[in-house]
């Protein structure tokens, strides 16, 4: 067995062993092993820290684009939203998850790594005065970075956030 593999097994086992329900990041060749969640899980999760959620069509079919889903949401998207919750203060709606219709990529929607927010005063004062402006996206939308690493687009009529992390859940 390669040293290598016997090292990015060992740190699996450790890194499951210290901290369960967080994946490991091996090398820049390995993919990221992220724990997924369901829906029923997110929303149990999403009321405990009294964050809401929305759909224009008023559903959560993950295959329906005018459904809000948060079936294979990472769970760290699910605790970063917790986490930017109880640190903003602010009342949170998520109108956007899991759920087809969004951009296509590695660290997307579908994939679990974003959530929509609605726009308030609130929330957009709480990202500009609190995160570091780090230009715009290519699609032209100022964004923002944590101190996490978590990145927010203001997309205009909501807030688009990528979470790498639970950001110090």
């Amino acid at each position: 067995m390669k040293l290598r593999s016997v090292l990015t097994a060992l740190a699996l086992v450790l890194g499951a062993l210290l901290a369960p329900g967080v994946g490991v990041l091996g090398g820049a060749t390995a993919a990221h092993a992220a724990t997924k969640i369901s829906h029923a899980t997110a929303t149990s999760m999403f009321r405990s820290s009294a964050i809401t959620w929305s759909s224009s069509g008023g559903c959560s079919d993950r295959n329906n684009s005018t459904c809000t889903s948060f079936e294979q949401l990472n769970l760290a998207s699910a605790q970063g939203a917790q986490t930017l919750r109880s640190a903003s203060g602010c009342a949170l709606n998520i109108t956007g998850g899991t759920e087809t219709g969004h951009a296509s990529g590695t660290y997307s929607h579908w994939n679990g790594y974003k959530l929509d927010f609605g726009k308030s005063t609130c929330v957009t004062n709480y990202v500009k005065n609190t995160f570091s402006y780090i230009g715009v996206r290519g699609d032209g939308a100022p964004q923002w970075k944590s101190g996490a690493g978590n990145v927010y687009a203001d997309e205009g009529s909501h807030w688009d956030v990528t979470f790498y992390n639970c950001g110090g859940c």
